[in-house]
C-alpha cells in the first residue's frame, strides 16, 4: 500500500530529495547508494509522500523494499520485472473499474508510474529488470543499494549512461542538530553556542545514523543499537555475500581499522601487526578483507598526494569511517583519539558537500586534506587545540609552504582564536560544520 508512508518521526534530507526530484520523470534510473541505516529507505518514502502530494496515485507508484520478507519471492530479474508488470496492470485495472472507459483512456495517456526498489543488490541479475523497465517505458525508476559496486561495469553497459549516482551519508552536523531539534518538545532550536556545543559531543560520541534519534540517548541503548547495525553490515554485506571462512581475522582485521581512524594504513603494516600478535594470514587475504569493507560502505580510505610532484602514492591510503558511532558501538569511545575522530567528521562533511578528497604530502609533512570540486580548491589541517607555539607551527606551518593561491584553512575547537594567520584561515570546527 504506497497511498501514504508513515515518515511522521523524520525530518526531510532536503539534500536528498532535491537531488532525485531534479531527475524525476527523466528517463535515467536515480540510483542512491550509501552504507546500511544511512537512512535511504526513509528519503524513498518521502519521495513517494511528495509524488502522492502531487497527485500521483498511489496504485501508480510500486516501492519494493528487500530487507521486508514482503518481498521474499523476488528473488532475480524475471520475478522483478514480472512482479511490476503485474503491479501496474492490476493498478490500471482498478483505476479502468472506477471510470468511464472514456476518462480510463485520457487517465492512462497521461499517467506517470514509478518503480521505487531498496536494497536492490538483494536482487540476483536486477539490472536487467531495470534496463527493461527503461526499454520499455514501464516506469520511472529509483533503486538504493549499500555496495561500492552496485553500478557494475555490466550495468553501465546495459544502460549506457543513463543513470544518476546520488551518494547518501550518514547525517552531517547541521542535520543531526535538525532531527535533535524535530525530536525535542515544540521543536525547540538549537540556537546558542553552548547548547550547538553540547549537541556536538553527542554527535562526536554517537555518530550520524539517523535511528539514534527514535532511542533514548543513553551509551548502554545506543552502542547497543550501533553495534547491532555495524554486526548486520559486517555478516550480512561481507562475511556471508563473500564466503569469508576464517571470520576471527576478519573480525580482527575490522578492530585494527577501526582502531587506527585517520592513520596511514597499509595491508604490510597490518599484516607485521598480525604476525606480532601470533596470527598467521597473508597481504592478499588482508587486501581483498579491505576491498570488502570498502564495498560494504563501511570505511573510505583517501589516497595521499604529493603535493610538489604533483602525483598520487600508492598503498599509502588513510581510512576513515563512515560513521564514527559504529566505531564507538565496537571499541568504545576513547577521548585520547580525538584527533583523529575530528579529522574523520571533516573528512566527511568536506564528502558531503561534494568534495573529492585526498591527503597532501609536502617535504615530507602532512596536510590533512586536499579538497576539489570542479575549479575550487582547498587545502585543510584540522587538530584539536592550538594551545602551544608548536602546535601553531605545525598546523600553519606546513600550509605555509604550499605556494599557489588556493584557499588554505585550520580547522580547531578554539572558539577564539583569530580569524587567521598569514593569510591561512582559521575556523572554529562547530562553525565550519553550520556554514
Amino acid at each position: 500500500d504506497n497511498s501514504r508512508s508513515d515518515t511522521a518521526p523524520f525530518v526531510d534530507r532536503e539534500r536528498y530529495l532535491s537531488a532525485i526530484e531534479a531527475f524525476i520523470d527523466r528517463p535515467v534510473v536515480k540510483v542512491l547508494k550509501g552504507m546500511r541505516r544511512v537512512g535511504k529507505s526513509v528519503i524513498m518514502r518521502l519521495l513517494i509522500e511528495r509524488l502522492i502530494d502531487r497527485g500521483v496515485s498511489g496504485a501508480n507508484i510500486l516501492y519494493i523494499n528487500k530487507e521486508s520478507l514482503v518481498f521474499d519471492a523476488i528473488r532475480d530479474y524475471r520475478d522483478l520485472y514480472r512482479y511490476a508488470v503485474d503491479y501496474f496492470k492490476n493498478g490500471a485495472a482498478r483505476g479502468a473499474s472506477a471510470t468511464t472507459a472514456t476518462s480510463a483512456s485520457a487517465s492512462a495517456a497521461g499517467r506517470r508510474t514509478y518503480i521505487l526498489i531498496d536494497e536492490v543488490q538483494e536482487i540476483e541479475g536486477w539490472e536487467r529488470a531495470v534496463a527493461s523497465f527503461l526499454a520499455d517505458g514501464l516506469g520511472d525508476v529509483v533503486i538504493s543499494g549499500s555496495n561500492a559496486g552496485l553500478l557494475s561495469s555490466e550495468l553501465a553497459t546495459l544502460l549506457s549512461g543513463r543513470y544518476v549516482e546520488i551518494p547518501v551519508y550518514p547525517l552531517t552536523f547541521r542535520e543531526f542538530l535538525s532531527f535533535r531539534n524535530a525530536k525535542r518538545d515544540g521543536g525547540d532550536r538549537t540556537d546558542t553556542a553552548a547548547e550547538a556545543e553540547n549537541e556536538f559531543k553527542n554527535y562526536l560520541r554517537y555518530g550520524g545514523l539517523p535511528g539514534i534519534h527514535q532511542l533514548p540517548a543513553n551509551d548502554d541503548v545506543l552502542f547497543s543499537y550501533l553495534n547491532a547495525v555495524l554486526n548486520t553490515i559486517l555478516y550480512k554485506d561481507v562475511i556471508t555475500r563473500h564466503k569469508i571462512r576464517d571470520a576471527s581475522i576478519f573480525d580482527k582485521l575490522v578492530r585494527y581499522l577501526f582502531d587506527n581512524v585517520g592513520n596511514i594504513t597499509t595491508a604490510k603494516r597490518i599484516a607485521d601487526y598480525f604476525k606480532s600478535q601470533r596470527i598467521r594470514t597473508s597481504v592478499d587475504t588482508i587486501l581483498n578483507y579491505i576491498s570488502y569493507v570498502e564495498a560494504s560502505l563501511l570505511i573510505d580510505k583517501a589516497p595521499r598526494y604529493d603535493i610538489k610532484g604533483k602525483r598520487l602514492l600508492e598503498f599509502f591510503d588513510k581510512v576513515f569511517l563512515n560513521d564514527i558511532g559504529l566505531r564507538h558501538g565496537l571499541i568504545g569511545y576513547r577521548e585520547e583519539d580525538i584527533n583523529g575522530l575530528l579529522e574523520n567528521i571533516v573528512f566527511k562533511e568536506l564528502q558531503a558537500r561534494g568534495y573529492k578528497i585526498s591527503i597532501g604530502v609536502i617535504d615530507q609533512l602532512e596536510i590533512d586534506f586536499i579538497a576539489e570540486k570542479q575549479n575550487e580548491k582547498k587545502y585543510i589541517q584540522v587538530c584539536y587545540g592550538l594551545g602551544s607555539e608548536a602546535a601553531i607551527e605545525r598546523e600553519f606551518g606546513n600550509l605555509e609552504k604550499i605556494k599557489d593561491n588556493y584557499e588554505k584553512m585550520v580547522i580547531s575547537m578554539d572558539r577564539f582564536f583569530p580569524a587567521e594567520r598569514n593569510g591561512i584561515l582559521h575556523r572554529y570546527l562547530i562553525d565550519f560544520l553550520l556554514e
